[in-house]
């Protein structure tokens, strides 16, 4: 087929010149002749240290070990924080701590597009209501899930809400967390 092609394209399809031959450099590793033969480190010992005047070796810290002291120090400072964040704490003159703690009805899992004129339409059924608090993000400004009920009276609280089917995927308990005895 390439016969038949013209003599400019033929010429781009020509072989190139041979590769000129040139000697090695040196001789091939089993050719080679040693005037030395090959020897042992033994005339060199007496070059290094004696390991009786070297220092004594410096024990590195490994990777678990490492982990484990990050481990306790993160520990120890977490309680370190918690117990001056104890002394701080008074909880007499908490601010989010409003109202009697043996009225507050604790909801959790509320849905997040519930707002509180529902809750209180749903729970209002058991007495009146004083206090209706949902916890929102503070960044976001998102509902959390879960929110307080302060009613009037305290057996108002007591009703037999869990009955209700509205109110039966909600997890409802008493809000004993704010509970304080003054001393």
């Amino acid at each position: 087929m390439t016969q038949f092609l013209p003599p400019n394209l033929l010429a781009l399809f020509a072989p190139r010149d041979p590769i000129p031959y040139l000697p090695p450099l040196e001789k091939l590793p089993h050719e080679k002749h040693h005037n030395q033969p090959y020897s042992g480190i033994a005339p060199y010992i007496r070059e290094f240290e004696d390991p009786r005047d070297a220092p004594p070796p410096t024990r590195a810290e490994t990777r678990e070990e490492r982990m484990e002291r990050k481990r306790r120090e993160k520990i120890e400072r977490r309680q370190q924080e918690v117990e001056s964040e104890l002394k701080l704490w008074d909880p007499h003159n908490d601010p989010n701590a409003q109202g009697d703690a043996f009225k507050t009805l604790f909801v959790a899992r509320v849905n997040y597009d519930t707002t509180e004129s529902k809750l209180r339409r749903e729970f209002e059924v058991y007495g009146p209501i004083k206090r209706i608090y949902m916890v929102y993000n503070k960044r976001s400004g998102k509902p959390r899930g879960y929110a307080f009920i302060e009613y009037e009276h305290e057996r108002d609280m007591h009703c037999e809400y869990p009955q209700t089917p509205v109110v039966a995927k909600a997890v409802v308990g008493r809000a004993e967390g704010q509970v304080v005895a003054k001393v």
